[in-house]
């Protein structure tokens, strides 16, 4: 150290260090050798004091702390690129155009704008890359390798940024908090999302009506009313559906499951809404009142069958005499009449 020798050299490139162990460490770019592994995710490092650092992910510790304002970092270049905002310092400069940076990577991805350089160039379909990170997880796409698995339930991840979302479901950690409501979320995205709420915002479009949506899963479900497309199909029986939780909750009929169970008598339901709805039974809420003559239901279509009293709509129609009706079972009870149909049988005089 005193004396400046470096008597360690790297054979394949011939970088010198001080030490055998820097160049140990060293020699694993050139291998690839990662014998450093986390033990939640499954990630892997060359140098220990990364995995170190990547614990901290986990383990939620940051212990860099921001004198002026207080936030804490995970690492000390994180907190010393956050300096730059309080001091102003920006000390990397685009030589083109003159603008400052104060991180050398986002130079780097700047000078991109003036090359219009991207580097890394997927073989199967084109597509370009400016990270070679990014190649390397879009090339899953292609070989469907999924290498990230969660240790509680088994479900793999093509990238390790959603295995350690993912992760959240099993911890309940929910980071994200609404500002207005306080609600929690355990995604930045749904956060951002749930804001739409409160500022009104509906950045998605329909190009064929001009109604406008707060997500954009609502605009693509919205957009198959116009085109009549229905993707989602039971394998059992063919129907199809717009929405795939429209064939989750359709495929219940032919399992037979009944997920949703009421906590008071213990009768189960095959969708959340009818649970919903039957708890009214439970706790006698009322919340659906008729505007003409103050009745009260648990139900909306209780009381829209309710408002053809008022309006005298009877929108059910005879086939065969062209009676009308307001509800659709007193239609089917009237048609028996004309097809002379007795359902209902004694069991004791037959």
């Amino acid at each position: 150290m005193h004396t400046g020798e470096t008597p360690f050299k790297c054979e394949v490139c011939e970088k010198v260090f001080s030490k055998s162990g820097s160049l140990k460490q060293h020699m694993r770019e050139h291998t690839g050798e990662k014998p450093f592994k986390c033990e939640v995710c499954d990630k892997v490092f060359n140098k220990n004091d990364s995995l170190k650092q990547h614990m901290r992910i986990h383990t939620g510790e940051k212990p860099y702390k921001c004198e002026i304002c207080n936030e804490m970092f995970r690492h000390r270049a994180t907190k010393m690129l956050h300096m730059r905002m309080h001091t102003g310092n920006k000390q990397f400069k685009c030589e083109i155009c003159d603008k400052v940076f104060n991180k050398s990577g986002s130079l780097k991805k700047h000078m991109r704008e003036h090359t219009g350089e991207e580097l890394f160039k997927c073989e199967v379909c084109d597509k370009l890359f400016n990270k070679s990170g990014s190649l390397k997880n879009h090339m899953r796409i292609h070989t469907g390798e999924e290498p990230f698995k969660c240790k509680v339930c088994d479900k793999v991840f093509n990238v390790s940024g959603s295995l350690i979302q993912h992760m959240k479901i099993h911890t309940g950690e929910k980071p994200f908090k609404c500002e207005v409501c306080d609600k929690v979320f355990n995604k930045t995205d749904s956060l951002k999302e749930h804001m739409r709420i409160h500022t009104g915002e509906k950045p998605y479009k329909c190009e064929i009506c001009n109604e406008r949506f707060c997500h954009r899963a609502m605009k693509i479900h919205h957009m198959r009313m116009h085109t009549g497309e229905t993707p989602f199909k039971c394998e059992v029986c063919d129907k199809a559906f717009s929405k795939s939780g429209s064939l989750k909750q359709h495929m219940r009929e032919h399992t037979g499951e009944k997920p949703f169970k009421c906590e008071v008598c213990d009768k189960v339901f095959n969708v959340s809404g009818s649970l919903i709805q039957h708890m009214k039974i439970h706790t006698g809420e009322k919340p659906f009142k008729c505007e003409v003559c103050d009745k009260v239901f648990n139900k909306n279509d209780s009381l829209k069958q309710h408002m053809r009293i008022h309006t005298g709509e009877k929108p059910y129609k005879c086939e065969i005499c062209n009676e009308m009706f307001r509800h659709r079972a007193t239609k089917i009870h009237h048609m028996r009449m004309h097809t002379g149909e007795k359902p209902f049988k004694c069991e004791v005089c037959i």
